[in-house]
């Protein structure tokens, strides 16, 4: 017994707290933060995968290139030392005159033109121009001294001569090859080639290559991108500065570093880069990759942008996102369904606890009734119990039929999805693939099409919903449209399991959804495609023909065909006869439905011939006012 007057310890009811409302307020809240942190974690993976697929991508390309620009250098060192090899050379150097040098000069300019350099010129031991290519020229380098520039110095004393620099005379940058010529063991005058670089960065720039080369001094030389031209890509002290521009390698440039927004090293030789856009645009970031040069002494560095990788890793963490939401909105509705459930049964346990009781109160206070209502009360129980037992078999009936329902509707759905889940499977790595080969336009087509294949499996499951809802829905559908649409969701089974496919079917109007129809067709192609894959001869043929206000479309292949004692079964919900777990026997069982709810039929026939038949008939589509004014 409650005591009637309250505990002088307890709460009042306006300030208790109910424990069971605590869960639901929190639970939300974790769900967000698991929703986030799943997205991130899933933006994580996917962009490490698409960085180490973009830096395996880069490291050939990285490779290549720098091959490249040692290619396009060492098909000229051989030029300097070969004018050794003319004695008019020897004899200019050794006694100059006019006759000899205009000689020279013109040997020196075919030359020039047969090998593709920029200039060949001769230096004398005091570093003067005897001869050169472009004598003809108004910027001729002859008579030039050019003793201060190394590669002069370096040839001079025996070595070979390799230097890059700004001409100073045409303001040119080139690379400069020299050779000491000798004479009796003796150096008499020096040979140089200078050789032009500049047709590498236009092949950057039209294989649309975002690269650049940094000489010994660090200092950018080559470039895809004109403004990191001359560029420093290492700090530069005072010191430093002042001899690069008293050595005039450089010409009169200011050196600006080429100073990165952010940097982050992923290994020895790559890093992330976040480089400042061209004329005020946003910041772009980068892989960087580099590759030092055998000869020249040079660096070569490849920059991959990562904006594609990012913007997929997004996609790949919001789709991760949207998921998991899912799961636990699913989590949720379940866990409120089990708690309805648990609720009603308590109640229910509760009342016929209570009427027990009132029951046996009764019987204690009106003992002396009892003998008279025995009867009475034993039929009463008797219906009770009838009732009861009633009622809970119509609750199980109604809970069967419930799992029922959802269990096929689950299988249908992931039968009708299961088609162009594959084709989304090969066009999301057909994307990936593309999108580390730099295609962004066959990546974006790609997605255009994941897109729309989307929107299908949309399309899928609301007309599940609406013939789950209604079967008076008509429609209209096209039958060529919806032959392409199948045989494009069926691309990579064509593709894994080729078939010889024979259309002779006319477009044609009917009266069924578009989505439907192309569910129908799906069904009765992977059927086939299944029925045939033993044997090496796959043959399919699509006949239609017009026939009383229906079109008939014929469906035949020639596989083994089905046995005889299957084919009563052909049509009934949950039977396949194919092996394992490949199907799950709702497909004829959905398409002869569809038909049926559209005013027409699905039927099987079996050809003496072999293989199997089967025919569709739907009702074409009553034409438009406007199509029958037309036609009058």
């Amino acid at each position: 017994m409650q005591s009637p007057h309250p505990s002088p310890c307890a709460l009042p009811p306006s300030l208790t707290v109910n424990p069971r409302l605590l869960p639901p307020l929190y639970l939300p809240l974790l769900a967000i933060l698991l929703m986030f942190g799943c997205g991130y974690l899933a933006y994580h993976l996917s962009e490490q995968a698409g960085l180490r697929a973009l830096a395996d991508n880069g490291e050939r390309q990285l490779e290549l290139h720098a091959r490249t620009v040692e290619s396009a250098i060492s098909t000229h060192t051989y030029l300097p030392s070969l004018l050794e090899l003319e004695d008019g050379v020897s004899r200019l150097l050794l006694a100059p005159n006019e006759a000899r040098r205009t000689r020279v000069n013109r040997f020196l300019e075919g030359l020039n033109q047969r090998s593709g350099s920029r200039a060949v010129y001769l230096l004398d031991r005091s570093g003067r121009v005897l001869a050169t290519s472009n004598w003809r020229d108004a910027d001729s380098f002859q008579g030039e001294d050019l003793s201060f520039r190394a590669y002069f110095q370096d040839a001079l004393q025996g070595r070979p001569g390799r230097f890059y620099g700004v001409g100073s005379t045409t303001g040119e940058p080139g690379y400069y090859l020299a050779h000491g010529l000798r004479h009796d063991g003796q150096i008499i005058g020096v040979a140089v080639v200078k050789i032009r670089l500049d047709p590498l960065e236009q092949r950057w720039q039209r294989a649309q290559l975002e690269a650049f080369v940094s000489d010994d001094n660090g200092i950018v030389i080559l470039s895809s991108d004109p403004a990191r031209r001359f560029k420093s890509v290492q700090p530069l002290d005072a010191e430093r500065r002042a001899q690069l521009a008293a050595s005039l390698q450089y010409r009169w440039t200011r050196f600006e570093e080429l100073q990165p927004l952010g940097r982050q090293r992923l290994s020895a030789d790559t890093e992330l880069l976040t480089l400042p856009g061209a004329n005020g645009a946003r910041p772009l970031a980068y892989l960087a990759q580099t590759l030092s040069l055998n000869d020249p002494p040079w660096q070569f560095t490849l920059l991959s942008p990562v904006q594609e990788v990012r913007r997929a890793a997004t996609s790949h963490g919001l789709l991760a996102a949207v998921a998991f939401a899912l799961l636990a909105f699913l989590l949720i509705a379940w866990n409120e369904r089990r708690k309805t459930l648990a609720t009603r049964l308590a109640a229910r346990e509760a009342l016929e606890q209570a009427n027990s009781q009132l029951e046996r109160r009764i019987a204690e206070r009106t003992e002396h009734l009892r003998a008279s209502n025995e009867h009475l009360k034993a039929q009463i129980r008797e219906r009770r119990q009838a009732e009861e037992s009633l009622r809970r078999t119509q609750d199980d009936l109604v809970q069967a039929g419930k799992l029922a329902v959802i269990g096929q509707m689950s299988t249908c759905i992931a039968h009708e999805l299961n088609q162009p889940l594959a084709a989304l499977r090969t066009l999301s790595g057909n994307t990936v693939r593309f999108l580390a080969r730099g295609d962004s336009a066959t990546a974006s087509s790609n997605l255009q099409t994941i897109n729309e294949l989307v929107d299908h499996m949309g399309r899928i499951t609301a007309s599940l919903r609406a013939f789950a809802r209604r079967s008076d829905d008509r429609g209209e559908a096209e039958l060529g449209k919806a032959v392409d649409a199948a045989l494009f969701l069926l691309h990579p089974r064509l593709e894994r399991t080729p078939v010889t496919i024979h259309r002779a079917c006319a477009d044609a109007r009917l009266a069924i959804d578009q989505t439907r129809l192309e569910q129908i067709l799906v069904n009765l192609i992977v059927n086939a495609i299944d029925a045939m894959s033993a044997q090496s001869d796959r043959q399919l043929w699509l006949d239609g023909q017009l026939e009383d206000g229906h079109y008939r479309l014929a469906v035949r292949d020639n596989g083994p065909g089905i046995p005889p004692a299957l084919r009563r079964q052909l049509f009934e919900p949950f039977f396949t006869t194919k092996p394992g777990e490949q199907g799950l026997g709702l497909g004829l069982t959905l398409s002869a439905s569809l038909a049926a709810a559209a005013g027409g039929s699905l039927t099987a026939q079996h050809p003496e011939a072999g293989g199997t038949l089967f025919e569709l008939k739907l009702p074409l589509l009553p034409p438009s006012p406007a199509e029958s004014r037309r036609d009058e």
